[in-house]
This record gives C-alpha cells, sequence and structure tokens, in this order.
C-alpha cells in the first residue's frame, strides 16, 4: 500500500514544486509561461523604486525630530530610535538590492537548474515578500538595521532567484526566439517600478495621519499583493519535456559560428575566456547605464535649470525653494520616461537580436552610446530638452536591452542544459555595476564641485567622456568574443544522463510531444490580461508625469 509521497512500488513522487510535477502535458500552451515570469519579474522590479520611500522614512519620527542626529556615524543610525535616518543611510538598501541580487542568483543558479522554476519563484516570493514585512516591522520600531536585513538581504536573496527564475525556461519554451523571450521576461523587471512607486504612493497617502508617515503600512499591503502575484507567476511555470521543439520547427542549419547547439557543463562556463568577456561586455554596459540612473534627476535639473519653468535666464543656483520644488517634479517625470525606454528597450532590442545577432546588437549598444554619451555635453549646451532627453531615452533603452540580450548570448556560446545557473554567475557583472558606475559617477561630480564647477552643463561633462571611455572598453571586449574551442562541450552521453530524469516522461526523443508554438487563446489572454493591465496603468502614469518635461 502506497503512502503519501511515494507510489506503490516505494518511489517518491515528486513534491508540488519540484522540477518533475512541472513537466507540460499535451496540449500545453507555451505562451502561458511569459505571464508567469511576468508575474514575478513586476513584483520584484519594485526594487528600482524603492527610493520613493527615503524621503518619507527621513521624517518617519515626525517633524519635531531633527532631521538626523548631527554627530550619527553609520553605526549609530542602523540602532538610533530617537533620530530620523538620513536619506543617505538608508540609500544603501539600494545597493545591497544588487549586489545580493547578483551573489544570490551567481550562488543558487545551479540549484535552480536542478530544482525548477516553480521552487525557485517560491522561494524569491517568499524571500521578497517576507523581506519586505521585516522592513516593516523595522519601520515600526525605527531600527534601520532590520530595514536593511529584510528588505535589503532576504529581499536581496529573492530578488536574484526571482530574477534568473524564469531565463532558461523560457530560452527552452521558444528556441525560435530566444531574445523574444527573455526580453518579454527581463521587461517586467525594468517595468516594476512604474507600477509599484505610484502605487507606493497611493498607499502612503492613504494611510499617512499625524503620527505615521504611512510606510510600514504601505510596506504590509504591498507585501500580500506582491505575494499573491508572485505565487500565481511561480505556480504558472511549465518546463518542456526533455528533446521538446515547437510543432514544425527544426534548428536552421545556420553558418552564424557564434550560435551552438551543444552544451557546456556549469562547472567549466567560468574557466573560459568568453565567459569572462561576456561578464566585462555588461558590467561595463551596466555600468555607465546605472550611472545615468542614478543621476538623471539632479543631471536635467542643473543642466536646464530655468528653462524648465519658462526662465532660461536663471542657472541652477539662481533658483528659490519654490522654483527648486518645481523643477524636482519635472525631474521626476524626466525618470518616469527613462523607466519607459529602458522597459521598451529590453522588448526591442532582444527581439532584434535574433534577427542581427546577439554580438552584432552589442555592437550596437556601444557604438550608438559611445557617439551618445560623447555628443551629450553638446546637446547640453545647445539647451535642446528634446535632444538631450531622446538621447538619453536611447542609451537607456540599450541598457535595459543588454540585460534582455545577455541570457540569449549566453545560450549562443555555452548551449541551454546550465544558461539559467550561468546567467546567474555573471550577474555578479550586475553586483559590481551597481558599485562601480554610481560612485565613480558621484565622485566625479563632488570633484567638479568642489573644483569650483558652477551647476550647470559644464558640471557633467567630464562625466560623459568617461562613461563614453567604459562604453569603448566594452566595445573591445565584446569585439575578442569567439566561438567556443570542442574541449568545452559535453558529449551527447552526458548531456543525455542529465536529461535523464525528464527524459523519462517524454514519448520519444525529440519532437513535439503533443506540445504545439501555441496562441493567444483564452485561457492566454488572460493570463496576459493580468500582467498587461497593472503594466499599461504604469505607464499611463508615466506619460501623464513625464509630458510636463515639454510643457
Amino acid at each position: 500500500m502506497a503512502v503519501a509521497g511515494t507510489t506503490a512500488g516505494g518511489f517518491s513522487e515528486p513534491g508540488i514544486l519540484d522540477r518533475e510535477r512541472i513537466i507540460a502535458k499535451p496540449g500545453f500552451n507555451r505562451w502561458l509561461v511569459p505571464p508567469a515570469a511576468l508575474a514575478i519579474h513586476l513584483c520584484i522590479g519594485m526594487a528600482y523604486g524603492f527610493s520613493v520611500f527615503w524621503l518619507p522614512l527621513s521624517r518617519a519620527l515626525g517633524a519635531d525630530t531633527p532631521a538626523a542626529c548631527a554627530e550619527m556615524n553609520l553605526i549609530g543610525a542602523l540602532f538610533t530610535t530617537a533620530c530620523n535616518w538620513r536619506v543617505a543611510d538608508l540609500g544603501w538598501i539600494y545597493t545591497l538590492f544588487f549586489v545580493l541580487l547578483g551573489c544570490s542568483a551567481a550562488i543558487w543558479g545551479g540549484w535552480l537548474e536542478r530544482s525548477g522554476p516553480r521552487k525557485a519563484g517560491f522561494v524569491a516570493a517568499c524571500c521578497w515578500c517576507g523581506g519586505i514585512l521585516v522592513a516593516a516591522l523595522g519601520v515600526m520600531t525605527h531600527q534601520l538595521w532590520l530595514m536593511w536585513l529584510g528588505a535589503g538581504v532576504i529581499g536581496g536573496i529573492g530578488l536574484g532567484l526571482g530574477y534568473i527564475s524564469p531565463v532558461s525556461t523560457l530560452i527552452k519554451w521558444f528556441p525560435d526566439r530566444r531574445g523574444m523571450a527573455t526580453g518579454m521576461a527581463i521587461m517586467g523587471f525594468g517595468g516594476g517600478a512604474m507600477i509599484g512607486a505610484p502605487l507606493a504612493n497611493l498607499l502612503m497617502n492613504h494611510f499617512k495621519t499625524d503620527v505615521s508617515v504611512g510606510v510600514w503600512q504601505t510596506f504590509v499591503v504591498m507585501a500580500i499583493i506582491y505575494f499573491v502575484f508572485m505565487m500565481g507567476g511561480a505556480f504558472g511555470y511549465r518546463i518542456p519535456p526533455a528533446g521538446w521543439r515547437p510543432e514544425g520547427w527544426t534548428p536552421p542549419v545556420s553558418k552564424n559560428t557564434m550560435i551552438t547547439m551543444r552544451h557546456v557543463h556549469l562547472k567549466n562556463a567560468h574557466k573560459t575566456p568568453q565567459f569572462w568577456l561576456i561578464w566585462a561586455v555588461l558590467c561595463l554596459n551596466v555600468s555607465a547605464g546605472i550611472g545615468v540612473i542614478g543621476m538623471a534627476s539632479p543631471m536635467l535639473q542643473e543642466i536646464f535649470a530655468g528653462s524648465l519653468i519658462g526662465l532660461p535666464d536663471l542657472t541652477f543656483a539662481q533658483l528659490d525653494a519654490g522654483q527648486k520644488g518645481q523643477i524636482a517634479a519635472i525631474a521626476a517625470g524626466f525618470a518616469g520616461l527613462l523607466s519607459l525606454f529602458n522597459i521598451g528597450g529590453r522588448f526591442f532590442w532582444a527581439s532584434l537580436s535574433d534577427k542581427i545577432g546577439r554580438k552584432n546588437t552589442y555592437f550596437a549598444f556601444f557604438v550608438i552610446g559611445i557617439i551618445l554619451y560623447a555628443a551629450a555635453p553638446t546637446l547640453a549646451d545647445m539647451g535642446s530638452k528634446a535632444l538631450f532627453v531622446l538621447a538619453f531615452g536611447i542609451i537607456l533603452s540599450m541598457y535595459g536591452g543588454g540585460f534582455a540580450t545577455i541570457p540569449a548570448y549566453l545560450a549562443d556560446i555555452f548551449g541551454t542544459q546550465f544558461v539559467g545557473a550561468i546567467h546567474g554567475r555573471l550577474l555578479t557583472a550586475w553586483a559590481t555595476a551597481g558599485i562601480v558606475g554610481p560612485v565613480v559617477v558621484n565622485y566625479i561630480r563632488e570633484a567638479q564641485l568642489a573644483a569650483g564647477v558652477p551647476a550647470g552643463p559644464a558640471l557633467y561633462t567630464g562625466t560623459m567622456y568617461i562613461l563614453a571611455g567604459m562604453l569603448v572598453l566594452g566595445l573591445i571586449a565584446n569585439a575578442l568574443i569567439r566561438p567556443l574551442p570542442e574541449k568545452w562541450f559535453m558529449s551527447d552521453e552526458e548531456v543525455a544522463s542529465l536529461q535523464a530524469k525528464t527524459a523519462a516522461a517524454n514519448a520519444g526523443p525529440t519532437g513535439s510531444f503533443g506540445i504545439g508554438k501555441g496562441g493567444f487563446d483564452g485561457k492566454a489572454l488572460a493570463a496576459w490580461a493580468v500582467v498587461g493591465i497593472p503594466l499599461l496603468w504604469g505607464v499611463w502614469v508615466t506619460l501623464r508625469s513625464s509630458l510636463v518635461i515639454f510643457g
């Protein structure tokens, strides 16, 4: 007699989260997988929008409490209950997000490949939403260390697992359109703040009272909402049977030697020069882009100053407090507009890479980026807001496109068997760039100010040229990437052994197994509506607020 968890033969049945439990059956529609991935990415993408909480939290103890104790150091800030927090101390949570994202993706990427995307998505939901709840407790008790631990560390681990959970799955479901598939999911990470930031503002205004800024209540509500969506995404994941191919599709006989049909083992990928060249390509592209994201608001304010409110003769230093408040609101619209380019670029460039190749796509990023960064000071001197905004919009589209294209680039070079885990290790480049980019940009700006350079276009000229120099290095690294030698690839027997568990469920070695290319039937449309409606709302709110830049 079989007991729970076992079959009559004594073999353990797969648990509800196990990889073997989510092998797709005949009739499954592969177009249900991208919205499952989007459900998770749109939630964890709020990491980009967490700065919406900094100013309210800096007044968490009320207006009568000092903005921050004058002699308080960072250690004191972590444990104080009598002083308001400084924005700079809260900002470390943002750094922790992306450092922990890269580290957790690298550490647990191999586990994800073995355990499957559902279990990874489940753990990601628990960490991300649980971390936000711990942060809520930190706000209630006014303990910054709890916020760092909850949102920054625990939440950062959730970010890493959630970010890489769909990558290899989508690539396997869409071998005919690798770039488009990963672009669909990863654009959600760029769009999460577009939904989360205005939602957070609405909730904080709803919960705000004379004695509370409404942040901890907002954390609790958002954690619950995110948990529901992320669980829906995790349980919506399915993986194709080993050897599955879309019905009627056969791997093209391509003369592109940059695309392999073989597989490299995870334990060997980081031993190849190609891995580290792609690592450098991602790190340099992201370092330049993330530096722009970090200084987008002050850059627009200091460069265009009074011209943003119809007073072109006034420099930033000549504006009064009320006028600075006006242009700060306009600059927030600029940041929102850049997020739209970031999202659109993730889908556009990744899809284009299916046509022109991943290496050529990165060549486009670097060449166009070098031109635009080098031209930015000239555009600023011309006083053309439209051209300046367009230039940085294109730059941010390539920043997002770089993230979305890199998984397919890895699959082309290393094969698909371990692409999720290899991608996880490569995300340490993001963690590095998350420190290097903002630090370089901020220190250059501070050095310029210390040297007496006034707020205006000249303050950012050196920064733009240095960022262009980073892209030159990225261009060289991309040019050096070559196909892997034969010695790095696994034999067919090794691949078959790794796929043995999944292969047992197949009706044959290759084919569609009753699963076609799929399409937008009623069930797929409903799944896309669940993620599409919030995304469209975020786009509408962003466009409405950003149009004030152009009057």
